[in-house]
């Protein structure tokens, strides 16, 4: 959940560090420092709160500017100690010649800190991080990637750590078990990573590490092996974004852009993917043939947060389109309630990042049990994707605010794809599936009508944004979307909001209605709308204000609520796109009235690496 990156080379490495930090910080952290290492000198420098905080600190140190070439930095979440300058990493010996910044849970770091007190060395941290960095001062006996590797064998948990030490300038060398890191290749100069948008601004050459590998690197070369020091390889690839596609450009956040990009990201997953013709999807990332596809009896969809509601959508269409038992499950649940996985089930794997934890785990729960695994990732090279084997890339570009808005988007359109293949390998007739592709290439300027109506959305968010509590309702493929659109306000605005399918009303939750919480319904014109109709109205006799998402033209809907918001008129496939980007809209605004930090929320991080 917390930020690494490390450089060695020959420019100075002082703004490279404070640099990626800057564009880690869209992770969420707490605290922020560094360590920079010279001919026989270690610096370390740490603050708590934001990077600017410890980039004043550094100018402190005229001679970091030019003289030190070398260096790890690192942004982190409290998970053991508070936030403090003590308990920001990195972390170091006592003497002084090793530090580790540290990525992921020491699982028995009580019994490593026991023993090692025991032998005399003396913490100054509450983490569980600080171990590490003894256990190497212990094993070293002049090869620091052989102390790393001795350290690491008796950690329990996840790790992704990078060290560095006084003894060898120049030399950094990272390990990795369940948290992710990748490594850049420069000219004259490499650097170590947690995530690629701290490495773009110089070089899109990457090799990311694999569970069990350790690296030493240096401005001429890399050096991979395992926990054992045997010799590993391993792929280079190249990233096809930029810098720029990282930065906010013109728009005040992250997310109010990534939501405007929503037509071009969606475009984005579609293009070359549709066969007009045959009314069918192309999805070549699934190696699956014709034949594998029609012995396919069963989904399971495996996510968490905004992909797993994703993945709800996805069990309607899987369902509706293509005639297939789906289920989709919380990805910690999958792997800790033993699951039943029949003879040609495909499990579908969805993650943004391709890093979370409890998905990482499913997968691998998934492929031991002899499932076939396709995995949704926006990340080329990510864990899920190679650990699944085959799968289908997003291709959303990088998402930086930690509320998901077109990386949801993007995964219900591959969804929508991979049910359209499905249901044309079964039942779903030539012309249907020539309708449903026609549909589905019309999303993008759908979400662009939505778009359109943003002043109209902030007026409306603008009379809500007082009240601290919401219910969301919705009924079929709807249903999954209400639940997005809660979850979106509630990640930036700190609003208690509730998605229920709007059935469920009745079965409990009406008991709380009133002039104090409003309802957000969504009462498109697709099948269930006459249903809702008759949801609205039961808030409403209890005094509820209503906002609707509703099918322009819809004046019944108009009537019956306080407040509209429009959206074209589509299928009931394709609804859930252009409503989620009124919802994700009507949030952002929502925040904005608030006063709230929207890119970085409290408690949350992009990318969840640990359990």
């Amino acid at each position: 959940m917390c930020g690494i990156i490390g450089y060695t080379g020959h420019s100075a490495a002082a703004p490279i560090l404070l640099d990626g930090l800057r564009r880690l910080e869209y992770r969420g952290y707490d605290s922020a420092g560094l360590a920079l290492v010279g001919a026989g000198t270690l610096t370390e420098i740490k603050e708590v709160g934001k990077v600017a905080r410890l980039e004043e600190a550094c100018a402190g140190f005229p001679e970091l500017e030019n003289d030190v070439c070398c260096g790890i930095a690192h942004t982190r979440w409290a998970t053991h100690g508070v936030p403090s300058a003590v308990n920001a990493h990195p972390h170091c010996d006592e003497k002084y010649e090793f530090a580790i910044v540290h990525n992921g849970i020491v699982e028995n770091h009580h019994e490593l800190r026991a023993h090692l007190e025991k032998k005399g060395y003396h913490f100054r941290s509450s983490t569980d991080s600080e171990v590490i960095v003894h256990l190497i001062a212990e094993a070293y006996e002049g090869d620091l990637l052989s102390a790393t590797a001795a350290a690491v064998r008796q950690l329990s948990g996840t790790y992704g750590i990078a060290v560095v030490s006084s003894r060898h300038p120049g030399l950094i060398v990272a390990a990795r078990k369940g948290s992710p890191l990748v490594i850049g290749l420069g000219e004259g100069e490499n650097l170590i990573a947690s995530d690629i948008s701290a490495l773009l601004p110089r070089t899109r050459k990457v090799i990311y590490l694999n569970d069990g590998d350790i690296a030493a690197i240096r401005p001429d070369g890399i050096d991979l092996r395992d926990v054992s020091n045997v010799p590993v390889e391993r792929e280079v690839a190249k990233i096809d974004w930029d810098a720029a596609a990282a930065e906010k450009g013109n728009f005040p956040h992250f997310m109010l852009k990534e939501i405007f990009e929503q037509p071009e990201t969606v475009e984005n997953a579609i293009r070359g993917r549709l066969n007009l013709e045959m009314g069918n999807a192309v999805l070549n990332g699934l190696e699956l043939s014709p034949r594998d596809l029609a012995q396919i009896s069963r989904i399971v969809i495996a996510g968490c947060g905004s992909s797993m509601h994703a993945g709800m959508v996805g069990e309607y269409y899987f369902e509706d389109i293509a005639g297939i038992s789906t289920s989709v499950e919380q990805a910690a649940e999958f792997r800790y309630r033993n699951p039943i996985i029949e003879p040609n089930t495909l499990v579908i794997p969805i993650s943004q990042s391709g890093e979370t934890a409890d998905t990482i785990a499913a997968v691998r729960e998934a492929v031991g049990k002899g499932a076939l695994v396709t995995a949704l990732c926006n990340v080329v090279g990510s864990t899920i994707a190679r650990e699944a084997g085959r799968g289908v890339y997003l291709h959303a570009g990088p998402e930086i605010s930690v509320a998901s808005t077109k990386a949801f988007s993007s995964q219900v359109a591959v969804l929508l794809l991979m049910a359209l293949l499905l249901g044309r390998n079964r039942r779903l007739s030539r012309s249907e599936g020539s309708e449903l592709a026609r549909e589905i290439e019309q999303a993008p300027e759908l979400i662009r009508q939505v778009l359109a109506q943003a002043e109209t959305i902030r007026a409306i968010a603008k009379r809500y944004a007082a009240f601290d509590d919401f219910f969301y309702i919705g009924r079929g493929c709807l249903y999954p979307t209400a639940l997005e659109g809660a979850l979106k306000l509630k990640e930036i605005s700190y609003v208690h909001a509730e998605g229920y399918h709007a059935a469920e009303l009745k079965h409990g939750p009406i008991a709380l209605l009133d002039e104090r919480h409003p309802v957000l319904a969504l009462a498109n014109d697709i099948p269930g709308r006459e249903k809702i109709l008759g949801n609205i109205q039961e808030c409403r006799a209890r005094r509820a204000p209503v906002v609707a998402v509703a099918t322009v033209g819809d004046r019944e809907v108009e009537q019956l609520t306080d407040d509209v918001i429009f959206v074209p008129a589509c299928s009931r496939f394709i609804a859930p796109l252009p409503t989620a980007v009124a919802l994700q809209l009507f949030a952002y605004f929502i925040a904005v009235e608030r006063g709230c930090e929207i890119d970085q929320p409290r408690n949350l991080a992009k990318s969840v690496t640990v359990e």
